[in-house]
């Protein structure tokens, strides 16, 4: 006997857009096909990638184009510190010895 395989898990995918001056935007955002066209344009494109799962769900919930809340913006200041960090680069206009 066949045992039944288990649903697919409906994978979400936000995509934020961060250009230094105002709060990140979620430019993108979907589940199923549409969470994995966003992954594949991240990838194809050197966009880090972060999986986090209860941040994708609280991040899905804001309408495309506004600011991400309040609420998240140390935990998305953390992710983008740590891409620069890893990337090897430093947001343009960074000046470093202005927090020595």
């Amino acid at each position: 006997m066949n045992k039944p395989s288990a649903p697919a898990t409906i994978r979400l995918a936000v995509a934020l857009h961060y250009d230094g001056e105002e709060a990140p935007r979620v430019t993108a955002k979907g589940g199923g096909d549409i969470a994995e066209k966003i992954l594949e344009i991240a990838k194809k494109n050197n966009i880090a990638i972060e999986e986090n799962e209860q941040l994708v769900r609280v991040l899905s919930q804001v309408n495309l184009g506004d600011e991400i809340p309040e609420n998240l913006y140390i935990a998305i200041a953390e992710i983008i510190a740590f891409t620069y960090y890893v990337s090897g680069r430093v947001p343009e206009g960074f000046d470093p010895e202005k927090y020595e």
